[in-house]
């Protein structure tokens, strides 16, 4: 178990360091801001979306390493998916990271277990999922900032 933990702990690390698809790709849509106010993490996220799918998504702004990371992977995973596909997988990693449901994600899903050890840590599970309620903003195009609390 130490082994896979050590390596959750890489990837959280790796896309912290060298976050991917980070900054304002143009052009996009859609965005939205977010606020984590207790540890300062602060994202906007742009989304491109052309007949209901994502064709493509960024993000920039300053975050810990698990906000960064968990901001990096949405952006790989979410691109050329629809947008209910997007919708669908928010709410199977809110409910894994939130411990609604203590299963592992799969289906294509499963780089976001490295995150799911933050269910054990509230503070944390508002680190990793600020990039998703923002997404969420985003797709909806609401104009206020999301803020965790």
């Amino acid at each position: 178990m130490s082994e896979l933990r050590d390596l959750y702990q890489e990837v959280i690390l790796d896309h912290s360091r060298s976050p991917r698809n980070f900054g304002h790709h143009q052009p996009s849509n859609r965005q939205a801001k977010g606020n984590n106010p207790l540890c300062g993490d602060k994202f906007t996220v742009y989304v491109l979306v052309e007949d209901g799918i994502v064709k493509d998504l960024s993000f920039e702004g300053r975050g810990c390493a698990i906000s960064t990371a968990s901001a990096s992977l949405m952006t790989e995973l979410l691109k050329g998916r629809t947008e209910d596909d997007a919708q669908a997988m928010f709410e199977r990693f809110h409910a894994v990271v939130t411990g609604e449901k203590g299963e592992e994600l799969d289906d294509g899903l499963d780089k976001l277990n490295v995150l799911a050890g933050v269910r054990g840590y509230p503070m944390r599970v508002k680190c990793a999922t600020l990039a998703w309620h923002t997404l969420k903003a985003a797709l909806k195009q609401t104009d206020e900032t999301v803020v965790t609390e």
